[in-house]
């Protein structure tokens, strides 16, 4: 017999635990749709999630704060496009660099702005939306009608990119860059503006993950709050094969995994938690191992497009 409330909080759970990786798997699409990997997606969840808590602690406003951690992904984005367009460094070296710049930096300026004790401040956030009569049905109540807002503007974010790539002619263009960006640039698509545009959009969408890891879970911010979520979107976007609606089925696997360790630790305490806590970055491990073969990334991801030798 399935014990439904149990179901229902492990659903909900997996909603609320994989809403920060489909933010920042839906970032890394749409960069490596135009051509650009974005590894920089875990420092950039730190800056989106100092951006938030910074900006709700000064104003008490959480949209306020959910605009700041926007901003503080947008420069992060661009300037890591800045790296990998302008001066055509190693797309994973600069993406790495501006992981240990984020860390460091967040960790900084959040004890500057929060005091010694960093993450100790807590700020506003969201609540949980309640719909009449929806909130109250079994399993997906709490699963698909209790969700903060931002879990709504991910379904949203994520239909309209795949929308956008898929059915748009700027996301045809998009897709073009991302395959063959010289193709793409004798027929007069704005290569460079088209991947300072993406790569923009990914450093934002990887910031929401961790403005929602902020203002709809904990309130606070700590250091490295981020427990390497951006690396599990990596592995995301490759099950998800590039596709937005894929990458957020993907993100909501490793949190339905995430969500089943949290239970497992109440059900047993007698098993070393830590043994639970390795299972979401195994199951990306084994997902990857077993499914990730078969993936084909765009032909020109990574690779620096130089005009002058075109």
């Amino acid at each position: 017999m399935i014990d439904l409330v149990l179901l229902g909080d492990v659903l909900a759970g997996t909603a609320r635990l994989g809403t920060p990786i489909a933010f920042a798997a839906l970032g890394g699409v749409i960069a490596e749709r135009g051509g650009l990997y974005n590894i920089g997606l875990e420092g950039q969840i730190l800056a989106g999630a100092l951006g938030a808590a910074a900006g709700s602690f000064a104003t008490g406003s959480a949209v306020i704060g959910l605009g700041c951690g926007i901003i503080c992904g947008l420069i992060s984005g661009l300037l890591l496009g800045y790296m990998s367009i302008r001066l055509r460094i190693n797309q994973l070296v600069g993406g790495f660099a501006l992981n240990l710049l984020l860390a460091g930096l967040t960790a900084f300026l959040s004890r500057q702005i929060f005091g010694a004790q960093a993450g100790g401040a807590r700020v506003n956030g969201f609540s949980q939306i309640y719909f009449p009569f929806l909130s109250d049905l079994p399993v997906v109540g709490p699963s698909l009608f209790s969700q903060d807002p931002l879990f709504y503007l991910l379904i949203g974010l994520a239909i309209a990119a795949w929308f956008w790539l898929m059915k748009s002619h700027k996301g045809l263009d998009l897709r073009a860059v991302g395959e063959n960006p010289k193709a793409a640039d004798l027929a007069g698509v704005p290569v460079f503006r088209m991947q300072y545009l993406a790569i923009a959009a990914s450093g934002a969408l990887a910031a929401l993950a961790g403005v929602h890891l902020v203002l709809s879970q904990v309130y606070v911010f700590a250091e490295g709050m981020s427990a390497g979520k951006g690396f599990i979107a990596l592995a995301a976007i490759i099950l998800g094969r590039w596709s937005p609606i894929g990458a957020i089925c993907a993100a909501l696997f490793f949190g339905f995994c995430d969500a089943v360790q949290f239970k497992l630790q109440f059900t047993s305490p007698e098993i070393p938690y830590q043994l639970f806590l390795i299972l979401p970055y195994l199951a990306s491990l084994i997902a990857l191992v077993v499914l990730g073969a078969k993936a084909s990334a765009p032909a020109s991801v990574g690779l620096p497009y130089d005009r002058e030798h075109r």
